[in-house]
């Protein structure tokens, strides 16, 4: 079996640490399946048996085994903040999707549509083009809706 490139030597402390982890069960999916493999790679096990075993692939493997050497443990189990993700909507053009959401249907329609509120926001020039789904997420972070409280709770 040739050498393996990243290969995974976990300190007792870090081994501990990935099956409290585990059992805890109160992490993401993501973050728990990352720990498996690093214990399973610990044990001798390789890439194909562990991407087997985990219903995964050994591409995944690679990057976990590979990330765990440049980065350690933290590394492994602490996602990057994504490069490149920007809010379309700041919380000025947030605010005023909200207030047009709150204002009065226009001529000839019921209610508003995400639809209709994205195609407004961009006639008013608060952003150059968006999208009814991102419509749909900015609207549903808003816990006041008719029926429910300021926690977002039904009222008693």
């Amino acid at each position: 079996m040739a050498q393996e490139k990243f290969a995974v030597r976990l300190s007792e402390e870090d081994r501990t640490q990935l099956e409290r982890l585990i059992r805890s069960g109160q992490r993401s999916a993501r973050v728990i399946n990352r720990a498996r493999i690093l214990l399973k790679t610990d044990a001798g096990w390789s890439a194909s048996q562990v991407a087997a075993a985990l219903d995964t692939s050994q591409r995944t493997v690679f990057r976990t085994k590979r990330r765990y050497a440049e980065e350690g443990l933290d590394g492994v189990l602490h996602d990057h903040p994504q490069a490149n993700r920007y809010r379309k909507l700041d919380d000025r053009g947030e605010a005023h999707l909200i207030a047009l959401a709150c204002s009065d249907a226009p001529e000839g329609r019921d209610h508003w549509t995400l639809r209709l509120l994205a195609d407004k926001v961009v006639e008013l020039g608060v952003v150059e083009s968006l999208s009814y789904e991102t419509v749909r997420l900015r609207l549903k972070k808003t816990p006041s809706s008719p029926g429910r409280n300021s926690s977002g709770a039904s009222p008693r």
